[in-house]
């Protein structure tokens, strides 16, 4: 930018350790005054050394690193010495943390909201046709207010993940033309109606989401683009050869020369003209190669911040090639670095930090929001519903071996395949039908519920070792114990919910567990029993059990909360590695670390719905070899909702070996349920006759003695 005097004295009055000329030369650098006191607060002394330019390109500022390739993660060469990780800081960290602040509490505010009104569509905010809105205290114009006062957050975090040239925005203005909101246009879902509360409506809900789902697709293309367009045109990393260096500038040069032709009487004007062009292309040659340079020591900086000693550079090398994403990354790193700056400071390049799976909120539970303006990371952010769920996309679009590209389905997509998928469902075997199924002693039904078979068992993981760990993790949360709902769609609207006649989703879960701790016992002869951890909005260790005190233990067991996967997760992984502390390491900022020795964890997780932090579990489980998870899905007859999730377990367990998952609706068949369950948590096809005498308990021999 060219800076003006009003400029300069903003920036000092914002930074009063900068004088005048250092103010000059951050304005020179940058686009804006925000990125001009961004890039001083992040380094201030960056500029204290003249730019680089063509004539001399091994001129650095701020003493970079001279060889111009920075070092490998192998490498235990560190040239800052920093003892951990929490003294890095960034500008998309300090957006985080402030945005973490009350991120979860104005989605807690927007789901009662939407339950007080009866919204039952996650994506739609209640809207009142009557009232002004700052004297009406229904509680949407209270949200719509406690949105206004936080669009600060939103501007920070805004500034913090854009690219350059895009422009932030929110839909928070009560006149829309004095917003750039691309989505200002998009049709309401609500109906019309004067002096209540306003209702959606199915068909003005369906032709907004399709408008704005054909929008998104438009806007990721177009900011996919540009992004492109801005990477440098030369190899950052080879800067150091002047060949290389002038590589690209020449395209500019040569746009800006002009060819005289032939003489005439206008030939010293050409001439002229040729000589200023030429000083323009060689003045903006300078300003690219100046950029180049200042775009190679921010990544160095960012990597050397991120990962300052060689036992994180060696543990960010063993994740990236345990998912897969080495090569990519390399490339990213070469080609697109402007990209690859910005996927580095949000941490895509790393493990998921420990401490962020007890976090209220962390920077993987973000939503994201395109009509509002709330923004994810990558250029195609549009269309994601929250952080976690755009980078596992983005990670299983960039893994060695992806076959062509892992869209995720939008919503009206994810819809139709989960009513196709339940129109498949058919009836269960009748050589699996028990007299002492849970939906039989309750007299719930005499019918079991149709099932979608799953496809013939295939081992794609090692099959189970006498050395393995087996634990159980339980969902507990609220919805276990509610009487089962399922939901009343007009087209994808949903306009109320009807009663199922079958068990509660818990007596279905003990009833898998028993069966299922049974045949294990017989299976690899465990007197004392399996570890029991439960989780909701918290996680409790329920403790060993086993056939003799399974009743006892279920006593101790609260329903009730949320569903936060990742606690329980992190819950298991303590208890796992506490028992095998001696084949492990403890990072600090990374958490436990399996060795070679450490067993295989084999985790049954049980659940009946969709985690509010599933992806970011699906994510973590991609860098991890020590563990192999079967899922057990509960369900609902008859509900797209469910469908809809094993749809999206059966593309995980495709893109990941370590997990599998077994699914069931409505009247279950217990016994065809934990015979699936067995052949994927021991990782072989376990045979009928095997199951039967698995799961028949020796009747001359005592139930197994619980020990502490």
């Amino acid at each position: 930018m060219l800076p003006t005097t009003d400029d300069i004295a903003k920036f000092i009055s914002v930074a009063p350790d900068a004088n005048e000329g250092k103010a000059l030369i951050f304005l020179q650098w940058a686009n804006s005054l925000d990125e001009a006191l961004s890039l001083f607060f992040e380094d201030p002394d960056q500029y204290s050394q003249p730019p680089p330019n063509k004539d001399n390109p091994r001129s650095q500022p701020n003493g970079a690193d001279t060889q111009g390739l920075p070092p490998s993660y192998e490498s235990h060469r560190n040239p800052v010495s920093r003892p951990q990780r929490g003294s890095h800081t960034n500008v998309v960290i300090q957006a985080a943390e402030v945005r973490a602040r009350d991120e979860q509490e104005m989605q807690n505010m927007l789901q009662n909201i939407q339950r007080v009104y009866q919204i039952y569509n996650s994506d739609i905010e209640p809207e009142h046709e009557d009232g002004d809105y700052v004297t009406c205290n229904c509680e949407a114009h209270q949200y719509r207010r406690r949105k206004a006062k936080r669009t600060g957050v939103q501007e920070m975090w805004s500034k913090a993940v854009m690219y350059p040239g895009e422009k932030a925005y929110h839909d928070c203005y009560q006149n829309s033309v004095f917003t750039n909101n691309p989505y200002r246009r998009l049709p309401t879902p609500f109906g019309i109606s004067n002096y209540v509360m306003r209702r959606p409506d199915p068909f003005r809900y369906t032709a907004s989401v399709r408008q704005t789902l054909s929008l998104n697709a438009t806007l990721n293309m177009r900011a996919q683009t540009a992004v492109n367009s801005m990477e440098p045109q030369c190899n950052i990393w080879e800067m150091d050869d002047p060949a290389v260096a002038d590589q690209g500038t020449s395209s500019v040069e040569k746009t800006g020369s002009v060819e005289t032709g032939k003489h005439s009487k206008l030939s010293s004007f050409k001439k002229a003209l040729s000589m200023r062009s030429a000083e323009k292309a060689a003045a903006k040659a300078d300003k690219l190669t100046a950029r180049a340079w200042e775009l190679r020591n921010a990544i160095l900086r960012e990597e050397n911040g991120r990962w300052p000693d060689w036992e994180m550079r060696e543990i960010v090398t063993i994740y990236q090639d345990r998912v897969g994403m080495t090569q990519k990354i390399a490339e990213l790193r070469t080609q697109y670095p402007l990209e690859y700056l910005h996927l580095l400071r949000a941490g895509y390049f790393e493990p998921i930090p420990v401490d962020w799976a007890t976090r209220i909120s962390n920077p993987l539970k973000f939503r994201i929001d395109a009509p509002a303006g709330w923004r994810g990371i990558t250029p195609t952010w549009r269309g994601y519903e929250n952080t976690a769920e755009e980078r596992l996309y983005w990670v299983l679009n960039h893994r060695v071996g992806s076959k062509g590209a892992w869209m995720k389905p939008d919503f009206i997509s994810a819809m139709d395949m989960a009513r196709r998928r339940m129109a498949t469902a058919v009836e269960p075997p009748p050589a699996y039908y028990s007299p002492d199924d849970t939906f039989r002693l309750q007299d719930a039904s005499e019918e079991y519920s149709r099932q979608v078979m799953p496809a013939p068992f295939r081992a794609f993981d090692l099959p189970e070792t006498a050395a393995d760990n087996t634990m159980i993790l339980l969902d507990v949360s609220g919805s276990m114990e509610f009487d089962p709902l399922r939901p009343v769609y007009k087209e994808y609207l949903i306009t109320g919910f009807t009663s199922s006649t079958q068990p509660k989703n818990k007596d279905v879960a003990k009833a898998i567990i028993r069966r299922f701790t049974d045949a294990m016992s017989n299976h690899d002869h465990n007197t004392h029993g399996y570890q029991l951890v439960t989780f909701a909005s918290k996680a409790s260790n329920i403790g060993l059990i086993n056939h003799a005190n399974l009743d006892d233990m279920w006593n101790n067991v609260k329903f009730g909360g949320g569903t936060r996967v990742m606690i329980g997760w992190q819950k298991i992984k303590d208890l796992h590695f506490q028992r095998y502390s001696e084949s492990a390491t403890y990072h600090p900022v990374y958490g436990w670390q399996a060795g070679p020795q450490t067993p295989i964890l084999r985790l049954l997780l049980l659940l009946d719905g969709e985690a509010t932090d599933m992806d970011e579990f699906e994510l973590d489980l991609l860098g991890l070899s020590w563990v192999h998870v079967t899922i057990f899905l509960i369900g609902v007859d008859g509900c797209p909702h469910h469908h809809r999730h094993a749809n999206e377990l059966q593309r995980i367990s495709q893109a990941n070996p370590h997990v599998s998952f077994v699914e069931a609706q409505g009247n279950t068949p217990e016994r065809y349920v934990t015979h699936e369950l067995l052949k994927r948590h021991l990782g072989y096809d376990v045979s009928m006759s095997e199951f039967e005498r698995l799961e028949q308990f020796p009747a001359s021999a005592e139930p197994p003695l619980y020990e502490e």
